[in-house]
């Protein structure tokens, strides 16, 4: 929670924050997260607006993930922006006696609690959207091996299984061969 009683609600006031917060549950993707109990930062720019607060800020972190390749285990640092209207409470009784077209969208709209920010949704949506969906240590990771199972860059280039080719086709191979002699 953030208070904005520092900010007032004189349009045109501007006020930042940097905060770090300990998450109390963990951000996280099939494959990476940002667990609990782990820091985060949070830089925040608070601007008083005539329908509310607009707050931009920058959240930054450590992911750990694997790597979606070799299945390494890898942590480096995240970094995810925001932008969100935070709508003074009683501002939504007003736009749906006017008709706005967005008297649809209430449910996506984020409210003032008094003077308190409640910024864990929004954090929560940046975080996670910023996640990688296939984490890789490195971008040349050539993966591991699909019939042994060994890690290819440990392997090196003289790993292999044979020429791969099925026994039944052995008589077909020979025949390419040698053509003529058939």
């Amino acid at each position: 929670m953030v208070d904005t009683r520092p900010l007032g609600r004189q349009p045109g006031s501007m006020r930042t924050v940097n905060r770090i917060v300990t998450l109390t549950e963990g951000f996280e993707t099939a494959m990476a997260s940002v667990p609990e109990g782990q820091e985060i930062e949070l830089d925040l720019r608070l601007e008083a607006v005539m329908e509310g607060v607009l707050v931009t800020g920058t959240v930054t972190g450590r992911l750990t993930a694997e790597c979606s390749r070799c299945l390494d285990p890898l942590s480096e640092e995240l970094e995810a922006g925001f932008q969100e209207m935070y709508r003074y409470a009683g501002e939504e009784d007003g736009s749906t006696e006017t008709g706005d077209e967005d008297s649809g969208d209430e449910d996506e709209d984020y409210y003032l609690e008094g003077d308190l920010l409640d910024l864990e949704p929004v954090v929560r949506d940046a975080v996670v959207l910023a996640l990688p969906l296939s984490p890789l240590c490195g971008p040349d990771c050539p993966g591991l091996c699909s019939e042994c199972g060994v890690k290819l860059a440990e392997a090196g280039p003289e790993h292999g299984h044979g020429d791969g080719v099925d026994p039944r086709w052995e008589a077909l191979r020979k025949i390419a061969e040698d053509p003529g002699r058939q």
